[in-house]
């Protein structure tokens, strides 16, 4: 009897493990099924594979003819970047000698001017068109550098220009004036913040505020207290979503140690809200709206650029309609919705993302814009989240704090920034912005079309991706171009361009002559001459063999 009693209770054992060991493993397959396929949902593989490439640059003859041209179009292209160089030389002196002084001693020049194209064609392009990291003045619309060039901007200083440089001065201008008297005394508060917690409240529809030196740090805040509140340690970020440099929100590539409570999922998936609404260890979810423009896809930049795949475009209905089903999906479960709003804020509508998605999350995040020019980062949540402490275990906090946190003159020019926005100028700039730009757009498209020129531009209000409709190897050789024609960029080139809201049609009309100039200019010059048969497939295998062949010490010419 007692063996038969073993024996059952071994069976009963031996099932409930089986059971276990099933489900979780069902567990893992939806995990793995909600990530994205490509490299961007898998982190982990992405760092891996990075870690292998090995460094290699094309010399002299192999630069003009990486995807095999004649000798015909090889000279083309010599004699056009010749004479681009020429050009560059002569026109910004002052601006390139003290950009190339200066990157000896800052490193994140080094960083920014190595990754403006693809690696393989870094040296001769940062030895003849090195761009220059200095301007002098800005006015309206447009940047003057250190030779009194002047350009158009299209950098948007990384989304912190909404309203114009001149608004963002105006604003520094009344903070100054404002908290001048009390200067930087740090540990109180101006009087002036009140009024901006009462706005902030009103603007993101939550309870509390809390401010930051940057959004980065905004984002750790929330994700802190999101673990604190919940008990839970899970973090969930979308596939090609930047959220800050954190390393817990940034795992992968950029990230050297391991971020091994966050999880990489596919952004407007069932397979992730199915996931979402059985995992019980998921303490918040991120989204940052700008990822509308390209779902799970990364940031483009000019460096990643090697063939013509990038791709974006807005569904503005599914995209809103995806983050109302994420909302509800983690209400159900206990999960804090985040929306990141550092980059987006103010810029798609006077409310942002939440409003012009018609969403409404847990905790949001603000920077840029917000600060009228200064740097912040702003937490807005419901009460039950912000909390730092336990009422009931004293012990028990969640600490935050930063020396620099509510600044007289951020908190000032934050103020200015927010009573502007209720002025009925700046809200003329909302009405009707999305047909606006979306009009802007389309006729830069039609442009380009009427020359059958291969380049085509998305947009997401003013927020623009470029892309290009023939397979090329030189599409990156664009953004010189541009700048040649008195176009400004951010050093990700032409993956990512930002326009003020105070652009006129006239000043519009300048940005499209000048956009048309510098791709008829890439045309003539033999960039985009097109190879019969030539896929994106085929380039993305041929620079396969070229990085395996340098891994193996014998790449040739």
């Amino acid at each position: 009897m007692a063996n038969r009693l073993t024996t059952i209770a071994a069976l009963g054992a031996g099932a409930a493990g089986a059971a276990l060991a099933l489900s979780k493993g069902r567990k893992r397959l939806a995990l793995s099924r909600a990530k994205h396929p490509g490299l961007g949902g898998h982190v982990r593989m992405a760092k891996r594979i990075a870690g292998q490439i090995p460094f290699y640059g094309y010399d002299d003859a192999r630069f003009f003819r990486a995807d095999d041209a004649p000798d015909g179009i090889a000279a083309r292209r010599r004699a056009d970047f010749d004479a681009l160089a020429a050009l560059y030389r002569a026109r910004y002196p002052e601006t390139r000698a003290l950009t190339a002084e200066l990157k000896q001693g800052l490193s994140d020049l080094q960083f920014t001017s190595s990754y403006r194209v693809p690696f393989q064609f870094r040296g001769p392009v940062m030895e003849h068109l090195g761009t220059g990291a200095f301007f002098q003045s800005s006015e309206g619309v447009t940047v003057t550098d250190l030779d009194g060039n002047v350009f158009h901007d299209l950098t948007g200083s990384y989304g912190v220009n909404l309203f114009g440089y001149d608004f963002y001065k105006q604003c520094i201008a009344d903070a100054v004036a404002q908290a001048g008297a009390l200067g930087p005394v740090l540990g109180s508060y101006h009087p002036v913040l009140a009024d901006n917690v009462a706005r902030l409240r009103a603007i993101s529809r939550l309870d509390e505020v809390s401010f930051h030196m940057s959004g980065t740090e905004a984002v750790m805040q929330a994700v802190r207290l999101a673990q604190y509140h919940t008990g839970r340690d899970r973090i969930v970020r979308f596939s090609g979503a930047y959220n800050g440099w954190w390393g817990d929100v940034q795992p992968g590539i950029g990230n050297p140690v391991s971020a091994d409570r966050t999880l990489t999922l596919a952004e407007m998936s069932d397979r992730t809200l199915a996931v979402l609404a059985e995992r019980t260890d998921i303490a918040c979810v991120l989204v940052n709206p700008l990822q509308a423009l390209h779902p799970n896809q990364s940031a483009p930049g000019d460096s990643a650029l090697v063939d013509s795949s990038r791709r974006a475009g807005v569904d503005r209905a599914a995209y809103g309609a995806w983050l109302r089903r994420l909302a509800e999906t983690c209400r159900a479960s206990g999960i804090v919705l985040i929306l990141d709003e550092v980059f987006t804020g103010f810029r798609l509508a006077p409310r942002g993302a939440a409003e012009y998605f018609g969403v409404q999350a847990d905790m949001i995040t603000y920077g840029k814009s917000l600060g009228g020019g200064l740097p912040v980062g702003v937490l807005c949540g419901r009460a039950a989240l912000m909390k730092r402490f336990r009422a009931d275990r004293p012990a028990d906090i969640c600490f935050a704090r930063g020396t620099f946190n509510a600044h007289p003159y951020v908190m000032a020019a934050m103020n200015a920034f927010l009573r502007r926005l209720d002025t009925a100028a700046i809200r003329a700039f909302y009405d009707g912005m999305d047909e606006r730009w979306a009009e802007r757009a389309e006729t830069l498209n039609r442009r380009l079309a009427e020359e059958d020129l291969p380049v085509r531009v998305a947009a997401l209000a003013t927020i623009w991706t470029v892309g290009y409709t023939r397979p090329s190897r030189y599409n990156w050789m664009l953004q010189y171009h541009l700048r040649a024609q008195g176009l400004a960029l951010s050093w990700v080139g032409t993956g990512r361009i930002i326009f003020s809201l105070n652009y006129t049609d006239e000043d519009f009309a300048v940005v499209v002559d000048r956009f048309v100039a510098a791709a008829r200019a890439m045309r003539d010059g033999g960039w985009w001459w097109e190879q019969p048969g030539l896929t994106d497939k085929a380039i993305r295998r041929g620079i396969l063999r070229e990085v395996v062949a340098e891994r193996l010490g014998r790449r040739e010419g």
